[in-house]
């Protein structure tokens, strides 16, 4: 019985540890972040970004995917995307909210609730205007991509449930992460190609730039959004 409950241990340690580590290693998601395995497992925010990057990778077609772009704002700040998918279709502005728990909100409401068993409600800005202003931001830098190609996406965890949430905007979808494949797949088959090959690598590589930034601007960045909150 102790060799067979050993065996169990190792198998689930395989199971749970490494071939995740594995995965990660080898993953394009850290070598665009330089974010250790640990790091990334350990902060709940960082995971549902590499889960949705993981997914955008698999969508057909000609794209690229830039990871925690820190834009200028009109504040005098700095906007933070979480991800930008940059498609052949499309550019699709990603909000990531690995949130559990029942979640409420309409388009115009300033905050939208998550709801927990046996807590209290807690409340979170609302991320349609979140990434509203991570797309002005976006289109201050590149003004030759027109407001159609350009699509809101925000994108909660499996672990949630969307209860009441109302979005009527064109051009903005609300989901649970696995419904982003299908999503990305059907937007694929029906639009047309508005981004060549070149276009897609100029946009990433003047994108890309705005990702290289300092703990000490990240810090920065942070305060400056605690101050609006």
């Amino acid at each position: 019985m102790l060799l067979l409950d050993l065996l169990l241990i190792l198998c689930l340690i395989a199971l749970f540890i490494i071939i995740p580590f594995l995965q990660y290693q080898q993953s394009n998601y850290r070598k665009e972040t330089n974010f250790s395995f640990l790091k990334v497992y350990l902060d709940k925010g960082l995971l549902g970004e590499y889960f949705t990057y993981k997914i955008l990778q698999k969508i057909p077609g000609n794209h690229k995917t830039v990871v925690n772009a820190y834009l200028p704002n009109k504040r005098g700040g700095t906007t933070e995307i979480d991800l930008v998918f940059i498609h052949e279709t499309g550019v699709y502005v990603i909000e990531s909210k690995n949130y559990s728990g029942w979640i409420f909100g309409k388009e115009n409401d300033r905050n939208w609730c998550q709801m927990l068993p046996n807590k209290p409600k807690s409340y979170f800005y609302n991320p349609v205007k979140q990434n509203q202003t991570h797309i002005n931001a976006l289109k201050k830098e590149f003004p030759s991509i027109i407001d159609k190609n350009i699509i809101s996406l925000i994108v909660f965890s499996n672990r949630c449930q969307l209860k009441k949430v109302s979005v009527d905007i064109e051009n903005v979808r609300i989901i649970k992460r696995d419904q982003l494949g299908g999503l990305l797949k059907r937007f694929n088959a029906k639009s047309p190609k508005i981004l060549n090959h070149e276009s897609i690598c100029n946009i990433y590589s003047k994108l890309k730039e705005f990702t290289n930034v300092s703990q000490e601007d990240k810090k920065k960045h942070i305060e400056h959004v605690s101050q609006y909150k």
